[in-house]
């Protein structure tokens, strides 16, 4: 194929006109990638982990893991290692062997959606209680159930106020509650207590289904023994990224649910499989990038991947607050939370943020480099607004939601 550059990269995109010059727009978009590498510690993706036996092995076929992973099926696919992502993610977690079932989602808001789904049917009539700090696919995926959402408060650092809850469920305590606590909020990475959450549905004699959403810490914390779902923490179900904290090269996450608590679906006679999960076709290349990352490190590769970016973190808080910009974390956490910085820096490191509070992540391959060369882009900028360090949790607890 002759590629022939007669318009800018831009018009070059616009696949409605001819000829378009296709390897200079791929080469545009890997050269822009790698540009942004160098500064993106704004947003919680791995990259210390290299996929490419997977990609270079498996890339170029459809992997199209259909219907429910325990289907036998036909074709490419590699629903037997998407049992064994599920089955250690699950492991991990201390999930009862006897009332477990799971899949390899799209990512986070898919997990969330799909264990949302599993507690509405069961509690039609519920309402779907939530915190100001949860993730964003959570009031979506109540809206597109169709059900009643109920937002409870957050505290500055991001946990669930528990009273607020407790008052909340008190004034609906006729209906069953689907609450979804938080391991890992977007902002602080704030990590829900399932215990007292519990202990709120108890108190006010209400029935319902707790999901965690775990996105970013389900899998480190998981691995410290300090979130586990175990019959004893009441957990009904929980979903956690694939492309965060185990870095795969295309978005996807685990959903695990109680096997006593959802349907069962309806078989499909055309494809001969089971309709288990929300999207039907699934894809089977990131499982086989999810097994790849487990079964190269194993739990202590993993384990120790995660002490090395909280003291990374760690690192960063001490040297933002030695240049004079206030910062701090929760103990657990890769996330630095700090006062937005000016536009100039922003402009160069991209930052999540919400109004005057921006954060870091201290991913897993971000280096001690990155973090000082922020610091002087800092130290070199306006002094910040001061803002107060909020009054941290201890760490979580064996039976809280992030322990």
């Amino acid at each position: 194929m002759t590629h022939t550059p007669t318009r800018s990269l831009t018009d070059a995109a616009d696949l409605s006109h001819a000829p378009v010059d296709i390897t200079a727009v791929l080469d545009h978009l890997v050269r822009e990638a790698n540009a942004a590498a160098a500064t993106s510690i704004g947003f919680p993706a791995a990259v210390d982990l290299d996929q490419t036996e997977v990609m270079a092995r498996l890339g170029n076929r459809l992997w199209n893991n259909i219907g429910d992973p325990a289907d036998p099926g036909g074709g490419a696919h590699t629903r037997a290692l998407e049992r064994a992502v599920v089955a250690w993610v699950a492991d991990i977690l201390a999930m009862p062997t006897d009332d477990r079932w799971g899949y390899v989602t799209t990512g986070g808001t898919e997990g969330n959606l799909s264990a949302l789904h599993a507690a509405h049917r069961r509690h039609p009539t519920a309402r779907i209680y939530y915190s100001t700090a949860a993730h964003y696919s959570i009031p979506k995926s109540v809206e597109i159930l169709g059900a009643r959402g109920v937002v409870i408060s957050a505290r500055p650092d991001g946990e669930m106020d528990y009273a607020h809850l407790a008052a909340q469920l008190r004034k609906r305590r006729r209906r069953p509650a689907i609450v979804v606590a938080t391991a890992g909020t977007t902002l602080t990475e704030a990590v829900d207590d399932s215990a007292r959450i519990r202990a709120a549905l108890d108190e006010n004699g209400v029935q319902g289904h707790l999901h965690i959403d775990a996105a970013l810490s389900g899998i480190p914390l998981a691995l410290d023994g300090r979130l586990r779902f175990d019959d004893a923490g009441g957990i009904a179900s929980i979903a956690v990224s694939g492309h965060k904290f185990l870095g795969t090269p295309t978005p996807c996450g685990v959903v695990l649910i109680r096997d006593s608590m959802r349907g069962h679906g309806s078989h499909v006679a055309y494809t001969d499989t089971a309709d288990t999960t929300i999207t039907g076709s699934r894809c089977g290349l990131a499982a086989a990038l999810l097994w790849h990352a487990i079964a190269t490190h194993g739990r202590e590769g993993h384990r120790w991947r995660a002490s090395e970016a909280r003291t990374l973190a760690a690192y960063a808080v001490n040297q933002l607050t030695a240049a004079g910009w206030p910062a701090w974390r929760h103990p657990h956490a890769f996330t630095v939370v700090l006062p937005t910085p000016p536009e100039p820096v922003r402009k160069n490191w991209p930052l999540a943020t919400d109004g005057g509070t921006s954060h870091i992540i201290c991913m897993p391959g971000v280096t001690r480099g990155q973090i000082d060369a922020f610091v002087a882009d800092i130290a070199a900028a306006a002094p910040p607004a001061p803002i107060p360090q909020p009054r941290l949790s201890p760490e979580p607890r064996t039976s809280a939601a992030g322990g």
